[in-house]
């Protein structure tokens, strides 16, 4: 008896104490996890102030699995080991300050190996054949300014993959456009800065309303009439995306005292004369009605929202930049956007919250690709562009429209199932 309890007590004598190791343990642990978490997952931002139409018009849709989704709801995950994109930097069709492989851009490969998922479901990366195959005989058309080409250029290179013939074709007022001929399927590209008919407007030397208060020169913004790159598209494409809103905002181009934007309804100014803002209502009002009346009941109309700018240290011509390498975090993405803070790059929530309000109600479908953008501060062609300043509004190709084509295509397969 007297052995044993002497060798218990040597036993005893000799146990490491287990709490303070285990402790150290658990916090070693917790560490490493949350650093590998922040490195390789980001969350999007707090939800905007504006309130989102219900239905696939607001985003959500039906999963591929079945059930409901919000595909704008999610998370940047990066995987090396997955590209988004289908194509690569030789593809023609882009646009030189947008290819930014080939300029030589440090991060132009890691930015196709973020992956965007989805909270309550996944954003499957659309295959070039099945989509090929499954929309044949259909013409789809992108309406707006450079970003919508940005988005179609992408689409391109992506079934430009496809093995078949591909020949160069333009529907009336388009761009550019191309058609694969063994589907019978063409996409164009109709360039619109504000969607609806503009042009230079001087005073007249007999007078008349906006020369009797003092104007002699701006921009005549016809609110009811489309411009003339688009106004055809209803009556040829089966399926339409369209975008505005970049050029509305930008004093560069309508400078409110030398070049300030007049509106015009049916042929007459509108007086008082009223600010952009409100005429970017009207044009949305009308431009809107113009589609539905015009496209047949089975055309499918989708409408984009503002894709973000990423500028630091002021505005383009204020020798700001955009020189990230990682995805922002949400809190980094908040202080860029918030109406709140009114920096420099606020207008795309601006802007979305007069198309939210234009489209309620209508038969237009939202692709609401900028909660998931507004993170991609590094996605960007920024010095890689080849222009004096930093390119921190379009984005590179491949690249970050990849993402928004997935989820363009997962809606079309949802709405025609």
């Amino acid at each position: 008896m007297a052995v044993t309890e002497s060798h218990h007590r040597r036993y005893q004598a000799k146990q490491v104490p287990l709490f303070p190791l285990l402790s150290l343990i658990c916090f070693v642990s917790i560490f490493l996890a949350l650093s590998v978490f922040y490195k390789t997952s980001v969350t999007p931002p707090p939800r905007q102030s504006f309130q989102f139409i219900n239905g696939i018009r607001s985003g959500r849709s039906k999963a591929a699995g079945g059930g409901s989704c919000d595909y704008s709801d999610g998370s940047w995950v990066r995987d090396p080991n997955l590209r988004t994109s289908t194509y690569d930097h030789t593809c023609k069709e882009i646009f030189k300050g947008w290819n930014c492989f080939a300029a030589n851009k440090s991060n132009a490969l890691d930015i196709t190996n973020w992956h965007w998922k989805p909270k309550q479901c996944d954003l499957p990366h659309f295959d070039p054949v099945s989509f090929l195959e499954k929309f044949r005989n259909t013409n789809i058309g992108f309406v707006g300014d450079s970003l919508n080409r940005n988005m179609f250029v992408s689409l391109f290179c992506s079934l430009k993959r496809v093995p078949g013939e591909v020949k160069k074709w333009r529907p009336a007022g388009a761009d550019r456009g191309f058609s694969f001929l063994k589907y019978n399927l063409t996409i164009a590209y109709h360039r619109t800065n504000i969607l609806a008919r503009y042009g230079w407007w001087s005073a007249n030397t007999d007078g008349g309303n906006l020369e009797s208060l003092g104007y002699k020169g701006g921009y005549r913004v016809d609110v009811d009439i489309p411009e003339s790159s688009w106004i055809e598209a209803p009556n040829f494409h089966d399926i339409l995306v369209f975008n505005t809103g970049h050029w509305w905002w930008a004093p560069s181009k309508f400078d409110p005292v030398k070049s300030p934007m007049l509106f015009f309804e049916k042929g007459l100014p509108i007086i008082p004369p009223v600010p952009p803002d409100v005429g970017f209502d009207m044009v949305l009002k009308y431009m809107i009605s113009y589609v539905e009346q015009k496209m047949p009941a089975g055309a499918i109309k989708f409408f984009r929202t503002q894709s973000p700018r990423h500028f630091e240290g002021g505005d383009w011509y204020q020798g700001g930049s955009c020189q990230r390498q990682q995805p922002l975090s949400p809190q980094q993405a908040e202080d860029l956007f918030s109406l709140t803070n009114n920096r420099t790059n606020a207008e795309v929530r601006l802007v979305n919250e007069h198309l939210f309000k234009a489209l309620n109600g209508t038969s237009f479908h939202i692709l609401n690709i900028t909660p998931m953008s507004e993170l991609r501060a590094d996605a960007h062609p920024a010095s890689a562009g080849g222009k004096k300043h930093d390119d921190c509004m379009h984005w590179c190709l491949p690249g970050l429209t990849d993402t928004w084509n997935d989820l363009f295509i997962q809606h079309l397969y949802n709405i025609r199932r």
